[in-house]
């Protein structure tokens, strides 16, 4: 297995989103999106028409054809449909490479995080993303820890250290592979708890970011497989 643009390039995103100065390159947050207690978001059209996008209500992102819900904290801020933007444009400019089939290969279905991406903070910026990529994008790719290879070595490349190795994890009727990784920022911490599930012809990332084991793991248990990822019945 070879690919690993669209993952480099959504945790290369997370990382400058999360660590880029206040009032440099970043653009101001567009007033779409811009919190997950607006109204219920409507699906965002996939240019691959079998991937489910999912949709975000009363702080909840649910995605039913992938079968799991995941709970995104009060007065955090979704940058879903920017990351994606900023997938197409650094597509565009790949010689042979068109935005349609950036978007076949691999998208975000979210991307939240504690505070706007530009706000100065002292703090890590908490965040969550969940992103669905192509399995035929990595020949011969079989089960969820071979996946771990490239994740693994783009972690890497950003700072993080392995803090432990991938291994099997229950999230209510499904089991996932999971992989922790640690990075130093200055005086600080930031923690990354990444989980993966193959299924629908996709490898589906949840990735996890906090300043505390105890900040990923109270994100890790707002993700949910089973009956609850299903709308209740009115």
């Amino acid at each position: 297995m070879k690919r690993m643009d669209f993952h480099g390039f959504i945790l290369v995103a997370l990382a400058s989103a999360l660590l880029f100065p206040a009032g440099q390159t970043q653009q101001p947050p567009s007033s779409t999106g811009s919190s997950s207690s607006q109204h219920a978001h409507k699906p965002v059209v996939s240019p691959d028409s079998r991937l489910d996008v999912g949709s975000v209500s009363k702080d909840l992102y649910r995605n039913q054809s992938f079968g799991f819900t995941c709970k995104i904290p009060a007065g955090w801020v979704l940058r879903t449909e920017e990351l994606n933007a900023r997938d197409e444009d650094e597509s565009e400019g790949e010689a042979g490479k068109s935005v349609k089939d950036s978007g076949s290969a691999g998208r975000v279905l979210l991307a939240a995080f504690a505070r706007p991406p530009q706000a100065r903070g002292e703090d890590v910026n908490s965040s969550i993303l969940i992103a669905a990529e192509s399995a035929s994008s990595y020949p011969g790719l079989k089960d969820a820890a071979q996946y771990f290879g490239p994740v693994s070595e783009v972690a890497k490349a950003q700072g993080f250290t392995v803090d432990e190795e991938p291994y099997e994890f229950a999230v209510g009727t499904k089991t996932l592979v999971r992989g922790d990784f640690e990075k130093n920022v200055g005086s600080r911490a930031m923690r990354q708890s990444t989980l993966v599930i193959l299924g629908k012809g996709y490898a589906v990332s949840f990735t996890f970011i906090g300043g505390t084991e105890d900040e990923v793991e109270e994100l890790v248990a707002g993700l949910s497989f089973g009956a609850a990822a299903k709308p209740q019945s009115h």
